[in-house]
């Protein structure tokens, strides 16, 4: 039995007034440990109307987070929504865009990103970004998937992706470089001359 505890929990129940939920929070221990180690100790009126506001507050808290959630949540629909009309829509670049995107990018909240070892393939999604939703060169972040034989290139192989892209040296961030393993037999030679490429 937890003694140490039991007792720290009766003093928080009886001197400090905590609620349950407090002092499972508290002490780490569970919640129905705790509601029989102080089940038997009444709480003041002061005590008691402090935990009603306390809960009122935290009931007030929770309801406005479901709703900035509910809120958030019907925004994405409409964004959707409209990004679908607007793909049936509009121009077959912008849907060639969108049919790209869905496709081969990644899907994250707030960030759209492709990854590809084909120049004309991330060359057409940044012009798709630029075009049809505004994004500027500094918001871009380019990055450079690159094999062990590519070591030696690397410099060049960054510059070739930034110039392909024409985004200026401040969008590219760290590249990773694989290295063969001790099992490798390092015949990985002439495949994808220029790794892959991050465009987020």
């Amino acid at each position: 039995m937890k003694t140490a505890e039991r007792a720290e929990a009766r003093r928080l129940r009886e001197v400090e007034g905590l609620s349950v939920r407090d002092i499972t929070r508290r002490l780490g221990v569970s919640k129905s440990s705790v509601s029989l180690w102080v089940r038997d100790l009444p709480l003041t009126g002061a005590q008691r109307a402090r935990l009603e506001a306390e809960n009122a507050a935290h009931g007030r808290q929770m309801r406005g987070a479901a709703e900035n959630a509910r809120r958030s949540r019907l925004t994405r629909i409409r964004w959707q929504q409209e990004g679908r009309e607007r793909a049936r829509t509009s121009d077959p670049q912008f849907a060639a865009g969108c049919m790209l995107y869905w496709g081969e990018g990644r899907k994250t909240r707030n960030r759209a990103q492709l990854t590809n070892s084909d120049p004309e393939v991330l060359r057409f999604f940044v012009a798709f970004l630029r075009r049809y939703f505004g994004v500027e060169d500094e918001h871009f972040a380019v990055a450079c998937h690159l094999f062990a034989d590519h070591r030696a290139e690397q410099a060049a192989i960054e510059e070739f992706w930034l110039e392909t892209l024409g985004l200026p040296a401040t969008c590219l961030r760290k590249s990773m470089v694989n290295v063969y393993s001790k099992y490798s037999q390092k015949k990985r030679r002439n495949m994808l001359p220029y790794g892959t490429c991050r465009v987020a």
